[in-house]
């Protein structure tokens, strides 16, 4: 595909398997799933639940920075937690960080996530 190209920035953790931060293809980007690592250290933000919450956020804008975008660009927003009870707190952080038209959104409990975090988040962002 000739139009697809490798989104990487060192604002946001580096990719810790066999992924890309994210890969543009024609005006759409595809955003793989950030937990709340700090990109200078790639160790796991100390706080709770809230901070990795917005820490996650913060790695997913740098990626849409980079790819020529920014947070307000996802259309689709996937939520991974490891506890639904946490699902209120994911609202007001996504609150802080987005302005209506919101994006389209799936929240879903899994067993357990990387680095045995309690969020993750991937997006599908369109560029304009």
């Amino acid at each position: 595909m000739s139009n697809k190209s490798i989104i990487q920035t060192d604002d946001a953790p580096q990719a810790i398997g066999t992924y890309s931060q994210a890969v543009k293809a024609g005006d759409t980007v595809y955003l793989s799933g950030q937990i709340p690592l700090d990109p200078a250290t790639m160790e796991v933000v100390a706080g709770d639940f809230a901070v990795q919450t917005r820490q996650v956020f913060q790695n997913l804008k740098a990626v849409c920075e980079a790819a020529g975008g920014d947070l307000q660009d996802i259309v689709k927003l996937n939520i991974y937690m490891t506890d639904l009870a946490n699902f209120a707190t994911v609202n007001e952080v996504m609150a802080t960080c987005f302005q209506e038209p919101y994006p389209a959104r799936a929240a879903i409990e899994v067993s357990a996530l990387p680095k045995g975090v309690p969020v993750e988040m991937d997006a599908v962002m369109v560029l304009s």
